[in-house]
């Protein structure tokens, strides 16, 4: 069975692994973020009860 032989998968796996930690994963991580993390409170909105025309 021609499946179980682990030569050309695992090649393939270890550069695809060792390019996205080398080379993609620290370009992906030195962009800004366009929503930074706010130090305010969350507000919670006041909410009325709804009054139903049919009690």
């Amino acid at each position: 069975m021609p499946q179980l032989n682990p030569a050309p998968w695992f090649f393939i796996m270890l550069i695809t692994w060792l390019t996205f930690s080398l080379l993609i994963q620290p370009k992906l991580l030195s962009f800004i973020s366009t929503n930074p993390l706010t130090s305010k409170t969350p507000t919670t909105p006041s909410t009325s009860p709804w009054t139903w025309p049919w009690t």
